[in-house]
């Protein structure tokens, strides 16, 4: 059997663990070749792809990105998108397709799955963690660490100044990010997409921090919105799945915050740097363990599914499962870590 593997959407930690263990156990225990599609979907797409052996998946589970290259081309908006697909992968004889990526490379999958017959099987990765039917997405662990030692640091400089540091992170429609982070690191403000913000209510809290002779840290999510507004967008351009590109809710927070209380305010982005680097343990431990089982759905035939971590088990469920609806913060978990506000 030859199996194509490919790496779509944002890059993150932990996608080349994935890709080693898939070739590893592929080719020792189960004899199969493998070949890599370069920059998720444009790889079968335009019949993009390289070997892939042993030699070539060693040495890169500490390795951040992922050696396959990643993009957002979705094949359902190209010129007879499926038709090239079908082409390219009957070109390079595969035989089956693992796809490793997020909510749009894996409702891809779902749809050539569903509607096409194309046997493929699912792999879930965003450092969001907004993917339902798993309990983690490998790259969140990585990121938050990356977040939590950003807000550490900011502690001390904001506190130095005596400045309000609003910390803008990653989640569009989801704050596991802001929320994990943000209680990590002591925040004195979170605020997530799933629940629109008071300005007035935020500022409160800056007032109280600094009563209490502490410079305040607000930890936001690039996806919050006022309740009195929209979502802050970097642009009006709209990627080949329909979303819009985010950033700027930090900067307007903080420029709101210095006019209506008065004190200084800066803005620290941390976007892309969440992404990057070296995949933490747990990051290589849960992608290694995905890799390692969906080798096996391939082996089973269990087309359709997608692996997923419950609990500490490796369990498969559908990918259409997994793409119909986000995993989004619950109420009463955000409402637990108010307490810490202000």
């Amino acid at each position: 059997m030859r199996v194509g593997v490919l790496t779509g959407g944002g890059d993150c930690p932990g996608l080349n663990a994935v890709i080693r263990a898939i070739v590893r156990k592929g080719v020792q225990e189960y004899g199969y070749e493998f070949t890599g599609f370069r920059d998720g979907w444009r790889g079968p797409l335009e019949g993009i792809a390289v070997p892939l052996d042993i030699p070539a998946v060693r040495g890169i589970l500490p390795r951040g990105g992922t050696i396959l290259g990643s993009s957002r081309t979705n094949p359902f908006t190209a010129d007879n998108g499926v038709r090239r697909i079908r082409e390219n992968l009957a070109k390079y004889e595969i035989d089956a397709l693992i796809a490793i990526g997020g909510e749009d490379t894996l409702g891809v999958a779902a749809r050539l799955v569903d509607e096409h017959g194309v046997r493929c099987v699912g792999v879930p990765k965003t450092i969001d963690n907004d993917l339902s039917a798993t309990d983690y997405t490998f790259g969140f662990d990585t990121a938050v660490g990356i977040a939590t030692e950003a807000i550490d640091r900011l502690h001390t400089t904001a506190e130095s100044h005596m400045r309000v540091l609003v910390v803008e992170v990653m989640g569009r429609h989801a704050g596991w990010i802001a929320l994990h982070s943000g209680l990590a690191g002591g925040a004195n403000v979170i605020l997530i997409p799933e629940q629109r913000f008071d300005v007035d209510q935020v500022c409160a809290w800056v007032h109280s921090r600094f009563r209490a002779t502490y410079a305040p840290i607000v930890v936001v999510a690039e996806g919050a919105m006022p309740k009195d507004g929209d979502m802050v967008l970097k642009d009006g351009t709209l990627d080949s799945y329909g979303h819009v590109r985010l950033s700027g809710v930090g900067e307007w927070l903080a420029k709101e915050i210095e006019r209506r209380t008065g004190k200084e305010a800066r803005t620290t982005v941390l976007g892309h740097v969440q992404r990057g680097g070296t995949p933490s343990a747990f990051d290589r431990w849960l992608a290694t363990r995905f890799g390692l089982h969906a080798i096996d759905a391939v082996r089973d035939g269990d087309w359709g599914r997608m692996v997923a971590l419950r609990g500490t088990d490796i369990v498969r469920v559908p990918i259409s499962e997994a793409t119909a609806r986000l995993k989004t913060v619950d109420p009463a978990l955000y409402a637990e870590v108010g307490v810490f506000f202000g």
